[in-house]
């Protein structure tokens, strides 16, 4: 396995930051105003070099930052031969067979959040009772493909679908195996319910300096987990929204499109939400894409510039869009 020396101590490298259009003093100017509004870690890398850190060796919460891995599991999975992303889910879960609407539901949509299921946000409670058996149990409430409802369920039927396939190895297993050592990752915090089912959608925790090697992945094009391929789709999104895809929002949409909060966004029950157009910055680059958890948790990667950015906050409100204008000097 190649050896990834990703961070090392504080660098100000002047000259690749200035030819990528980010300056330590802008870096340093996002980093203020980051911690001005609850941020309580930060780190930029750019081309390998530590460009700024503040805590970064602190581990804390990611929440929905969780949701990528499991993404990198499932693209993983599609590579093994295990499964195809585009199958349908009652080919492997018998009980959605008889249901017309969950009958045409893909492991992709589940992926996406655009399978149309009642979210069943209580998943997310230390012991809800067995995850994956609410999940699959759990109601259409809208027809697959057509809506975007982000919440726990559509990922712990994903888990039941992972489980069926490796036949006898555990998702956790394969996800660390496969994914978590590639990265220089270990076991992580899986909060696992009375049945022994990890919650997917979030529950991690990560210093900045270990999530920042997720960022680094993408730069290196999906290795040493998957190919460019299979990482590309991470970036399609769906029709329901076009900014989302298996655990990555992205700006696809820039230098247009509608900028807002997208965790305000989140609030509102699923039919009053509005994905169209959405981007993060529409002066920040196209193919910036990003985790996102809840309370401001974000990495963020731009690989036309080379660059990863993580921030991790202890409360507060904080703007994407002016926090990466002030990173790249807009």
């Amino acid at each position: 396995m190649r050896s990834w020396n990703l961070f090392p101590v504080v660098i100000l490298a002047a000259a690749s930051a200035a030819a990528a259009g980010v300056t330590p003093a802008t870096v340093r100017v996002a980093a203020a105003y980051s911690a001005s509004q609850g941020g309580a870690s930060f780190l930029a890398v750019q081309d390998g070099q530590t460009l700024f850190e503040q805590s970064a060796g602190e581990p804390r919460k990611i929440y929905s930052g969780t949701k990528a891995f499991w993404g990198l599991a499932a693209l993983a999975a599609a590579e093994d031969g295990l499964l195809n992303l585009d199958e349908d889910v009652a080919t492997t879960i018998p009980a959605w067979r008889n249901d017309p609407r969950k009958a045409r539901v893909t492991i992709r949509q589940l992926l996406d959040f655009s399978c149309g299921l009642d979210p069943v946000f209580y998943l997310h409670n230390n012991n809800p009772g067995d995850r994956d058996r609410i999940a699959i149990g759990a109601p259409i409430v809208a027809s697959p493909g057509s809506a975007f409802i982000y919440g726990p369920s559509a990922l712990q039927v994903f888990h039941q679908v992972l489980q069926q396939k490796l036949r006898g190895e555990s998702p956790t297993h394969y996800l660390e195996r496969r994914v978590l050592h590639r990265l220089g990752l270990g076991s992580q915090r899986y909060l696992a319910d009375s049945a022994g089912n990890p919650l997917l959608a979030a529950g991690w925790y990560l210093t900045a300096r270990e999530w920042a090697r997720l960022g680094q992945l993408v730069l290196a094009a999906g290795a040493p987990v998957v190919t460019s391929g299979s990482l590309a789709q991470c970036w399609r999104g769906s029709s329901a929204n076009r900014a989302f895809s298996l655990g990555w929002w992205n700006n696809r949409a820039a230098p247009g499109g509608r900028e807002f909060d997208f965790e305000d966004m989140l609030v509102p029950k699923w039919p009053r939400q509005n994905w169209r157009g959405a981007v993060l910055c529409r002066d920040a680059p196209s193919d910036l894409v990003a985790c996102i958890g809840s309370g401001y948790q974000r990495l963020y990667v731009i690989p036309s510039m080379g660059l990863v950015v993580v921030r991790q906050s202890s409360g507060g409100r904080f703007s994407d869009a002016r926090f990466l204008r002030l990173l790249l000097g807009k």
